[in-house]
């Protein structure tokens, strides 16, 4: 089991929301836990028309990236926790700027959750 930090790009099983099927997609990494849970907030390749969104690039990643011809779609209010072991992999970091731009459009009951749960990054 490998320990995913704040601004981790990961690939996990998701859903988008509560009525759309699980698949694997991308994931921001907002904070963890010692008990093995990971706080993320998916991306999509579309942008929902109900909720705001931060579009990130290939430039908005520190290193790795993902397999992008387009901007994708941070879900800042769709956060998730899953579990640590449910990770299929990690694909990347995004630089600190697009970390503060997703953090602050995430509501704050999450930002303040996840700002005791988040490691270092």
């Amino acid at each position: 089991m490998g320990q995913y930090l704040r601004g981790d790009v990961v690939l996990a099983p998701l859903s988008l929301d509560d009525w759309s099927a699980v698949k694997s997609r991308p994931a921001v990494v907002i904070g963890s836990c010692e008990n093995g849970e990971v706080f993320v907030c998916p991306v999509s390749s579309r942008p929902p028309s109900d909720a705001p969104v931060i579009p990130i690039s290939l430039d908005d990643f520190a290193d790795g990236g993902l397999d992008l011809f387009s901007e994708s779609y941070v879900l800042t209010t769709r956060t998730r926790t899953i579990r640590r072991g449910e990770v299929i992999g990690r694909k990347g970091r995004l630089t600190q700027e697009c970390m503060a731009a997703i953090t602050a459009q995430m509501p704050e009951a999450d930002r303040n959750n996840n700002r005791r749960k988040t490691g270092p990054g």
